[in-house]
């Protein structure tokens, strides 16, 4: 692949930059393990809010399950990112595209507390040394088990292999579906969304960037 011939690309990621630059890590909060009492009584207050009564036969037991479920979809806020990929740092004499594509994730989104899910497809060229595959797929985890906007969420992605590998380039594109645009609102049940951050190679050569789209479609083409 020839690296030299770099291309000025457009862009208007800088906001979205400086978001999570230096927060990476982990978000103080209570242990994952942990179902707090009181979210329990605000899940039951909820209940009444809407019109239910939490006592009844069939929801006695709702309070409890959702304080529990939303702990679990929450849970990255307790996991250290920079712990997760310090000791998975290995030295390699390689510089060629390394991809991990078709990651599934689920997350919340901010606005509504509804989920939205799809596919991660991550790339990076390194710079003498890689990170252990599994761990790209742990750290879509982290950031994803996170109150989340799609947008942030590709930049948290990118953002971290870039500060821990410091590679010729980084690529992140998901693709996903909200539950936010399918239940209510515009109702749109077949809409995806497509988000992007380019770093380094990925952004300023057009050809490395076209590999690398390229190579994340064709195998979305072949898992279907």
């Amino acid at each position: 692949m020839n690296r030299k011939s770099p291309t000025n690309l457009p862009s208007s990621r800088h906001s979205s930059t400086k978001q999570v630059k230096g927060k990476v890590g982990r978000v103080a909060r209570a242990s994952a393990n942990e179902t707090p009492a009181n979210l329990e009584a605000i899940v039951a207050q909820l209940l009444k809010v809407l019109g239910e009564d939490p006592k009844r036969n069939g929801l006695e037991e709702t309070p409890k399950r959702v304080a529990k479920a939303l702990t679990f979809f929450t849970k990255g806020y307790q996991e250290d990112v920079d712990a997760l990929v310090n000791d998975a740092l290995f030295p390699i004499e390689y510089d060629e595209m390394v991809i991990v594509r078709n990651i599934d994730f689920f997350s919340l989104c901010e606005h509504h507390l509804l989920p939205f899910f799809g596919k991660c497809h991550v790339g990076y060229i390194p710079d003498k040394r890689v990170v252990g595959l599994s761990k790209i797929p742990r750290i879509v985890e982290v950031f994803s088990r996170r109150l989340q906007v799609q947008e942030r969420l590709t930049v948290q992605i990118a953002e971290t292999l870039q500060a821990k590998l410091k590679p010729i380039g980084v690529g992140v594109v998901i693709e996903a579906r909200h539950l936010c645009m399918m239940m209510r609102g515009v109702e749109k049940q077949n809409t995806l969304a497509v988000t992007s951050h380019m770093l380094g190679a990925f952004r300023k050569q057009q050809q490395t960037r076209d590999e690398f789209l390229k190579l994340i479609r064709s195998g979305s083409q072949n898992s279907e």
